[in-house]
């Protein structure tokens, strides 16, 4: 069995998080009334059971932004308790004029490797995340951005096709930071047009060698698992990006919503089946290895 890392998973307590408490507010990937409640990583070790997953990579599941920091240190006691996750994609506010200070506040935890702010904006409301469209072209971001090379950190990228032009541009701007695309610049759009759009934008950003894909949450618009949908886009983005900057990440336990971690994975492995080897043994596990020091 094929040694797998999970590059892109959440736990989670409910009352941490605000868009789980209170009424239910709209989001991307629907309603979710069955995820709800805590996911703890027991939970999600049972998932994983018997897939072959090694490491795990934790992005971070938006707590309220002044807690930044608690969300990292319980991560970071979940891992010392139980040796899972392997590693931590925390949240900072970028659009500070320095953010140092926060960066600061989160360095001094072993298994942080980057940051993830989502600059995801869709003129869909449902869609929409950013306060515009516009943030990887904002001064302080670029500046902030350039510093995490000093920590040593990654910055998950996540934006529609739209402004994929200035993430290429952020991207340009910081040399010295990986960016990790988020769910292959999440294609909304299936039609002719709308997936053309997607696939030149995608080319386009690629040519930036610091930028690496995430082949993940790929159901987020489509609320299913499908073995079909996700062959197209993980083939595009294969053949845009190389198998070599390319990881997988399950999402979970959004695309719980609709699969398990099984069925999940197995499209997946599906998916990839016409990679060679070598191509394989990158996206399911060098890649996110060598992007997020496992």
């Amino acid at each position: 069995m094929m040694k797998i890392v999970d590059a892109h998973h959440h736990i989670w307590r409910q009352r941490d998080l605000p868009w789980l408490m209170g009424p239910m507010q709209p989001r991307i990937f629907g309603r979710y009334e069955a995820i709800r409640r805590d996911y703890p990583i027991e939970e999600f070790l049972a998932d994983i059971e018997g897939r072959g997953i090694v490491k795990s990579v934790y992005v971070q599941a938006n707590w309220a932004r002044d807690r930044f920091e608690d969300e990292v240190a319980w991560v970071q006691d979940e891992g010392e308790r139980t040796g899972w996750p392997h590693a931590i994609v925390g949240y900072c506010d970028m659009t500070v004029e320095d953010a140092r200070p926060a960066l600061d506040r989160l360095a001094k935890y072993s298994r942080m490797r980057g940051i993830r702010q989502q600059f995801h904006w869709h003129r869909n409301p449902l869609y929409r995340f950013a306060s515009g469209p516009d943030l990887c072209r904002d001064a302080n971001v670029r500046r902030n951005v350039a510093r995490l090379a000093d920590y040593g950190w990654s910055f998950d990228l996540q934006v529609f096709a739209p402004q994929m032009k200035g993430a290429a541009e952020l991207a340009r701007a910081c040399p010295n930071v990986t960016f990790v695309l988020q769910h292959s610049g999440m294609p909304e759009d299936m039609g002719t047009e709308g997936y053309a759009a997607w696939k030149a934008e995608l080319q386009a950003l690629a040519r930036e060698q610091n930028v690496v894909s995430k082949l993940s949450a790929y159901g987020t618009f489509i609320h299913r698992n499908d073995t079909g949908h996700i062959a197209r886009i993980l083939a595009d983005t294969v053949g845009i990006f190389g198998a070599s900057r390319c990881l997988f990440g399950s999402n979970f336990p959004i695309e719980k919503l609709w699969t398990d971690y099984g069925a999940l994975l197995g499209a997946f492995q599906i998916a990839a089946s016409s990679l060679d080897e070598t191509a394989r043994q990158a996206v399911f596990h060098d890649t996110a290895s060598r992007v997020y020091k496992l």
